[in-house]
């Protein structure tokens, strides 16, 4: 029998250990094809990417500066249906007490009200999306504290 996979909710909060953000909003876009990240001061230095994540209004905002050797970029259609590459990196999530490798396309959401969107290459065969519910991992997480 297989194991029974986790139902997430339409938003929650996430941790990505690697990046130092813990407790970061995110939304379940199953419409969505790749996942995704609040991004900014991107630059390339000697094949080397440079950024910081989230905006410096964010309350979780570190001023960390990141320096990815290991990146490509995707060629990303967003919900408008305008093409946009991408930076893309590999990282770590943790959701439900568990760590898992994520890839994210590095963008400006700053406009967006949710830092992250997790898209369907990520949820596929981890999750079950119930839409009606919210924060179930972090429900999880806080009830474990």
């Amino acid at each position: 029998m297989k194991d029974k996979k986790p139902v997430i909710g339409r938003i929650d909060k996430a941790d990505f250990p690697v990046l130092g953000l813990e407790n970061i909003d995110i939304k379940v876009d199953t419409g969505a094809f790749t996942s995704s990240i609040h991004c900014h001061d991107m630059e390339i230095e000697d094949d080397l990417l440079k950024c910081r994540f989230l905006d410096p209004e964010h309350p979780l905002y570190h001023q960390k500066e990141f320096v990815f050797e290991n990146f490509d970029q995707k060629e990303v259609k967003s919900s408008n249906g305008q093409v946009e590459q991408r930076y893309r990196i590999e990282t770590e999530i943790v959701l439900f007490d568990t760590t898992y490798p994520i890839f994210l396309t590095l963008t400006d959401r700053k406009a967006m009200k949710f830092p992250v969107l997790l898209g369907r290459n990520f949820l596929t065969k981890k999750f079950v999306v119930d839409s009606n519910r919210t924060n179930l991992s972090y429900k999880m997480k806080s009830k474990q504290a």
